[in-house]
């Protein structure tokens, strides 16, 4: 088992929602990310969710885009991702830590250290779940058996157009939690329809038992709070991008610490 399932069980039995910021690996500076990753956990956040850049991101919009394209410029990858968890885990073993990328990165990374090198090497440097944006369920049995091997979770989306067919074969799969996308788009869009993400919640529940978190278009306190009345989860990672990109030194934890607060205490209000 991973960190995910006791700190959600935790905190549903607290009767509290989860708040999972997104962080672009080493991004606005290429050593910034730990100090970032500690600061969003003093500030109040319950899992992190770690990006690996990649150069073809396709369900990301403008702002997560130019911080990986940033990240990249700055020679972050997998392996620097993998880096950056085993240096954070020196500090905190108790926040659950996801990897948030693209099969390219996975699949390039077995071919230099070998099949099933990933989940191995992920688990050991201290990662608990991994969204693979591009792998969907239908072709991710044997990467899911592999992350289970290796006490990881394998998060998967949903979508306002997912069919009960997909909502069923995700459940079939699923575990630590499954992520709603609140809209049609890419991340970072500001069109949210709390209403509708209402309505999906519900009709998710029908097919998943896990907690269910939310994600795009969410960018302060009251559609924070909002969201939470309906998921388990809150997620939010284009507005922090947006928060720390001409931050520097200190001033990037500060930066995203701040904001944080302001969610956290909007969640528990």
């Amino acid at each position: 088992m991973s960190r995910i399932q006791p700190t959600l069980q935790r905190l549903a039995e607290q009767k509290r929602k989860a708040l999972i910021p997104y962080l672009m690996t080493g991004y606005p500076e290429r050593d910034c990310t730990v100090p970032l990753m500690h600061a969003a956990v003093a500030a109040g956040s319950d899992i992190i969710e770690l990006g690996v850049p990649f150069t073809d991101p396709m369900a990301d919009g403008a702002v997560i885009q130019a911080a990986g394209e940033k990240a990249i410029a700055q020679g972050v990858n997998l392996v620097t991702v993998l880096e950056q968890v085993r240096s954070f885990r020196e500090q905190d073993n108790s926040t659950p830590v996801v990897l948030m990328g693209y099969g390219n990165a996975v699949e390039n990374y077995e071919l230099r250290h070998g099949a099933g090198s990933f989940a191995r090497d992920a688990s050991a440097a201290g990662i608990d779940g991994m969204l693979v944006v591009d792998f969907p369920p239908e072709e991710s049995a044997e990467f899911c058996a592999q992350l289970r091997a290796h006490d990881m979770d394998q998060i998967f989306l949903l979508a306002p157009t997912s069919t009960e067919q997909r909502m069923q074969q995700v459940a079939e799969l699923a575990t630590g939690y499954v992520y709603y996308v609140s809209l049609k788009g890419v991340t970072g869009s500001g069109a949210l329809d709390t209403s509708a993400v209402a309505e999906a919640i519900p009709r998710i529940r029908q097919h998943v038992k896990i907690p269910i978190g939310v994600g795009f278009g969410i960018r302060d306190a009251e559609s924070a709070r909002a969201i939470g009345q309906h998921a388990d989860a809150v997620v939010i990672g284009s507005r922090i991008m947006q928060l720390i990109a001409d931050q520097s030194g200190d001033g990037i934890a500060q930066a995203a610490a701040s904001f944080l607060q302001d969610i956290r205490h909007a969640l528990d209000a």
